[in-house]
């Protein structure tokens, strides 16, 4: 075996990071939160050749889809959603009509591969600690995000962050809708939902949360966009547990609505 230098393993570590790190500060499209919407929507805008990054404060990407329910870790997609994970390979078994199950880690992992071998570049445990916005044409509107390193972010540390150029961001942070929070809390704005705020999750409701995971899923602010349980949480519809054609459904919908936008040139 040939013999190996630890500085040139460390040079190697740094320099194609920040390689990475600085052909993202200008993007397409920026998504907080590597759960199953938001790696869809990575997906599905990456393969079409446009920059995107994901920013997910934790280790690996995923966010609830590992553990099926309970930790039990098998899931379930409706046929709506079947064709999603069938397109990337995933095996499924019908448990009974429009009730499909897949094996919860063959579908994170293959999800979280055919994302970044579609483009998708992905920054984890890098935590979004708020937003740069700019008036454009008499209005506000979400140009960047701001980032840190989440190690600095759990431990307290008063360190500034760094900021990212953007021209959509796709908020994905589920159930506690973080990003949106921080918006709402620094500036003086309205979202386009019926009360100018977030709404808040309701109870479970599977049929219903499903559907209205896709209906809810859009721009709910100049330059950002809503999808998967971000988008219920915005506006006030309910949760769905662990069935996830929903999630995947909104994931795609978010990309082809920037996808449209972006080809022509609307941002």
């Amino acid at each position: 075996m040939a013999a190996l230098d630890e500085k040139v393993i460390s040079e190697a570590i740094v320099a194609r990071y920040f390689e990475k790190f600085r052909d993202c500060l200008d993007l397409d499209v920026a998504i907080v939160g590597g759960g199953p919407s938001g790696m869809t929507a990575g997906y599905k805008l990456a393969r079409q050749g446009f920059k995107v990054a994901m920013f997910e404060r934790k280790l690996s990407l995923g966010g609830g889809m590992w553990g099926g329910g309970m930790t039990y870790n098998y899931l379930v997609v409706q046929k709506e959603g079947r064709r999603l994970l069938e397109e990337i390979g995933v095996e499924l078994s019908e448990y009974e009509p429009n009730y499909y199950t897949a094996d919860a880690v063959t579908a994170t992992t293959t999800l979280a591969s055919a994302a970044c071998r579609a483009g998708l570049k992905v920054f984890n445990c890098v935590s979004v600690e708020d937003t740069v916005i700019r008036n454009e044409n008499n209005k506000k509107k979400v140009t960047g995000l701001v980032i840190n390193s989440s190690p600095v972010e759990i431990a307290g540390l008063h360190v500034d962050p760094l900021m990212i150029r953007t021209k959509f961001v796709i908020e994905a942070t589920g159930h506690d809708t973080e990003l949106l929070h921080t918006l709402v809390r620094k500036n003086d704005i309205r979202l386009d939902t019926p009360s100018g705020n977030i709404e808040g999750e309701q109870s479970m409701w599977a049929d219903q949360a499903e559907s209205n995971t896709v209906k809810n899923t859009g721009e709910v602010f100049p330059g950002v966009y809503v999808t998967g349980m971000a988008a219920n949480a915005c506006f006030g519809s309910y949760r769905m547990g662990p069935i996830f054609g929903g999630m995947l459904l909104s994931g795609e919908k978010a990309a082809e609505e920037i996808s449209t936008r972006l080809k022509n040139k609307d941002y």
